[in-house]
């Protein structure tokens, strides 16, 4: 039976100030039983916590997290207009037997790619290219017994000569698969049942994060209709969740997982929370 989940980057705040363990032991009073691990360091220690955890509390790792190589993306720069120091990205290039490592540490047997290294958002060529080194960096990680799957935002809803880059995608690899995430798809501009529908087969991985409008604030003047898509929990939202995660099941996902990447000031539990009740309300109990 499908599962459903929270990635969690959702958390990362309560993992970063109690530890991999104990945010995790209150991860699972909220009934979830499966996780998708990203924004976390993988670090020995971390690893060997998530492992802890998951044989405590019963949880079960369903995807992890990996950048295909490294990024080529120019550096932030801070106030002071010196470029801002970022964390080293671990990436299957150059880590891939570390990577390996921990996924089979956790029993992990699917890798998804977070973002398009935007060094292949240029031209249907470069995106071509992108799809043939991901296919074979997929070859490879099926030879450890790891399946590779890439996360969708809305940017690959651009065309390039009358084709979505996510199509592009698609159409010229047969070895990745897809995490579809149902808010960017809307935000693309696209029906996430439908689209879900036509990526079927290529579909283990889903992300359900709902879509809401919130209230505008005037004493932002002109400003008042900026920042008002927002991020909700499931449910909380506009978008149809039973019949996007009919449609998934259908087209063969396996791991649903939850993602707010805002809470706008509520406790990221207690969002969980209420996504969880929300689905139980909707009769998928079962999968949480």
């Amino acid at each position: 039976m499908a599962k459903i989940g929270v990635i969690l980057m959702v958390i990362k705040k309560a993992i970063d100030e109690l530890g991999v363990y104990e945010a995790m032991r209150k991860y699972a009073g909220l009934g979830y039983k499966v996780a998708e691990i990203s924004q976390v360091p993988m670090t020995p220690e971390n690893v060997a916590e998530f492992k802890r955890a998951c044989d405590d509390f019963g949880i079960k790792i369903g995807a992890m997290s990996a950048a295909l190589a490294a990024s080529a993306r120019p550096p932030r720069m801070g106030p002071d207009g010196k470029p801002i120091v970022m964390p080293r990205q671990e990436n299957l290039t150059d880590d891939y037997d570390k990577i390996v490592a921990d996924c089979k540490a956790l029993g992990c047997n699917y890798l998804r790619i977070g973002m398009l290294p935007v060094q292949y958002l240029q031209s249907e060529e470069t995106l071509i290219e992108f799809a043939r080194l991901a296919d074979e960096m997929s070859d490879k990680l099926r030879k450890d017994g790891i399946y590779l799957y890439y996360h969708t935002h809305h940017f690959e809803f651009r065309k390039f000569n009358g084709k979505f880059a996510l199509d592009i995608i698609r159409d010229n690899s047969t070895k990745i698969g897809f995490e579809l995430d149902v808010h960017w798809i809307w935000r693309g501009g696209m029906d996430p049942v439908k689209f879900i529908q036509s990526y079927d087969g290529r579909v283990k991985l889903i992300h359900l994060k709902d879509y809401r409008i919130g209230a505008l604030d005037f004493s932002k003047g002109p400003g008042a209709m900026s920042d008002i898509v927002q991020f909700a929990e499931v449910g909380e939202g506009t978008l149809d969740m039973p019949a996007i995660i009919e449609a998934g099941k259908t087209a063969g996902a396996e791991y649903f997982f939850i993602e707010q990447d805002n809470t706008y000031g509520r406790d990221p539990f207690e969002s969980l929370e209420i996504s969880a009740n929300n689905l139980r309300k909707m009769g998928f109990g079962d999968m949480i």
